[in-house]
């Protein structure tokens, strides 16, 4: 522990009773992780379930991360700092830096129609008109007006391997809600459909597209859609709780054989640490070389139409503290939920990775809880 910065103050307040002796000599910040972890601690006892790993980072420096319960209930494995969770739709925020990185090098442009990469696209809706006109940036943002989910059954079952398929079969049985550009309107199958747009593009598997474009380059060794071994040793299993008490942990194992076409909007496996080296990545703390400033700056811009939600390219928006912007992304699949956010000015973020669906803590509300009082602090 660092020594005390203000020693006569601190002896003054242990004199008075405001503090204990253990956290006279700490700092802010300490005193604000301590708190955090506390609070982290007693939700995972009393969810009796899972796991949550938890980390901050500073700059690019992971400075505090702790892991609490169990990550897998059957083995009574506990959960550490480097295990691995799914990071449901976080994939989302992954597969739009790929997109950045692709309009860097020229391969193509964020207002290219999505037809120019994917004809097939012209499909959309059995053949609506306006699926010639609607653009990569539309699909990125969420304001192509597609529906949620395409009408298909089963588009969310299946191999890996089968990805590409279901979209390509996905496509004519995804509705418009809308005109494209209207408005913001969160749709799965809209990233879907961007994800596979991106390796026509490139003429590359988009597995090995995101590795080679993102996860190498930004030191994310942990992160990726299949975990193979030596990976495998440190996956979370994944569970969930039925209103009766019952704990389901059948239907996360079978997903990790594949989701249907839940790839790029949904299929990363990533750790505490290879997503606070991507959070670093966005703030430009890893500096310019996997990602320009202006190609940052533009997932982080405001991409949706004033009055409603504020989205940028694969990233919710948002009111930062001492006037700053956050950046942040949830998400949710079976037996997983994950949450990240981060202050761009203060180069500062928050993750959590959890191996259950419910529990007691509110992953993005304690995310950006403690998030602010760390700016607060202003170490």
């Amino acid at each position: 522990m660092k020594a005390c910065a203000t020693a006569l103050l601190s002896t003054l307040a242990l004199a008075a009773g405001f503090l204990r002796p253990a956290e006279a000599c700490q700092t802010a910040r300490e005193r604000v992780l301590a708190g955090f972890q506390a609070r982290i601690e007693e939700d995972v006892l009393a969810d009796d379930l899972g796991s949550i790993a938890a980390g901050v980072i500073v700059g690019s420096e992971l400075i505090w991360t702790h892991a609490f319960g169990l990550r897998d209930r059957e083995h009574e494995l506990e959960a550490g700092a480097d295990t691995l969770y799914r990071i449901g739709s976080i994939s989302k925020s992954v597969t739009a830096a790929t997109l950045m990185a692709l309009v860097q090098r020229g391969v193509l442009a964020l207002d290219d129609p999505v037809v120019k990469h994917l004809p097939e696209f012209a499909r959309l809706g059995g053949g609506v008109p306006e699926a010639r006109a609607i653009t990569l940036r539309q699909l990125a943002s969420h304001t192509g007006g597609l529906i949620r989910e395409p009408e298909l059954d089963g588009a969310a079952a299946g191999p890996i391997a089968g990805w590409e398929q279901k979209i390509l079969a996905s496509i004519p049985a995804t509705k418009l809600l809308g005109p494209p550009g209207a408005e913001y309107s969160y749709s799965n199958i809209g990233y879907g459909i961007l994800g596979l747009t991106l390796a026509r593009a490139a003429g590359e598997p988009f597995p090995e597209l995101v590795r080679r474009l993102v996860f190498e380059p930004a030191g994310m060794s942990s992160s990726t859609f299949v975990v193979a071994a030596p990976l495998a040793g440190r996956l979370a299993a994944g569970y969930d709780r039925d209103d009766s008490g019952a704990i389901d942990a059948a239907t996360a194992a079978r997903e990790h054989a594949g989701r249907g076409y839940k790839v790029p909007n949904g299929g990363v496996y990533s750790s505490v640490a290879d997503l606070g080296r991507f959070m670093a990545l966005m703030t430009g703390a890893l500096g310019d070389g996997v990602l320009a400033a202006e190609s940052r700056a533009a997932l982080l811009a405001r991409q949706t139409p004033p009055g409603g939600d504020a989205y940028g390219l694969g990233f919710a928006l948002g009111p930062g503290a001492k006037g700053g912007h956050l950046a942040s992304h949830g998400g949710a699949v079976a037996g997983y939920t994950a949450h990240l956010v981060f202050h761009l000015e203060a180069r500062t973020g928050v993750v959590l990775l959890r191996n259950h669906v419910r529990g007691r803590t509110d992953l993005q509300g304690a995310a950006e809880k403690v998030l602010a009082a760390l700016v607060a602090a202003g170490e």
